[in-house]
């Protein structure tokens, strides 16, 4: 009989050593989810600082671009004032869109092109997009194998006795899923 519970408690020990390793395996998921999330937001807030220093900078050149100005300085105040991840997401993807306006407008004028600050400025803010696009594909790839492990079982279980729940993908918006004409 002895040996019996000395096979019951070796087991409650194994069960209990796995259900620790799961849950700390979700833990470790979970944090690397939100870091990934601020890697985003530390990119987004130098593209926030970057981009009065942008807008002063072509103003002199671009009167007739006025409300392009008003519009990102609108979406900018939203986005950095968003007090959840879906506002934040929603008013990013504005901006982004508003900023690639910005991108066209520009090529209409060749002396603000020719302006080393300027040349600067966009130059930077161009390196600042890059790093928001992979810091976005680094969340996503996070939340995918933290999804995964969610959903997968035996760690489905654990993970719903201590409600872990599912995280949303950063997804492109409608506007840059569209194809670009190109025209020679």
């Amino acid at each position: 009989m002895a040996i019996w519970l000395i096979v019951l408690l070796v087991l409650i020990g194994l069960f209990l050593i796995i259900i620790l390793t799961v849950y700390n395996g979700l833990i470790r998921l979970r944090n690397r989810v939100k870091n990934a999330w601020s890697q985003i937001d530390v990119q987004l807030k130098k593209r926030y600082d970057l981009l009065p220093n942008l807008i002063e900078t072509v103003k002199g050149y671009m009167k007739h671009e006025a409300s392009t100005f008003q519009k990102i300085t609108e979406l900018r105040s939203q986005a950095m004032n968003a007090k959840d991840q879906a506002l934040k997401v929603k008013a990013n993807n504005e901006l982004t869109n508003a900023l690639g306006q910005l991108k066209v407008a520009f090529e209409n004028y060749p002396d603000l092109k020719a302006s080393q600050n300027f040349l600067m400025l966009q130059e930077e803010l161009s390196g600042i997009e890059n790093k928001i696009a992979f810091a976005r594909q680094f969340y996503n790839d996070s939340v995918m194998i933290f999804n995964n492990k969610i959903e997968m079982f035996p760690s489905n279980i654990i993970a719903n006795m201590f409600n872990f729940d599912a995280k949303e993908f950063f997804e492109a918006p409608e506007l840059e899923k569209k194809n670009i004409k190109v025209s020679f």
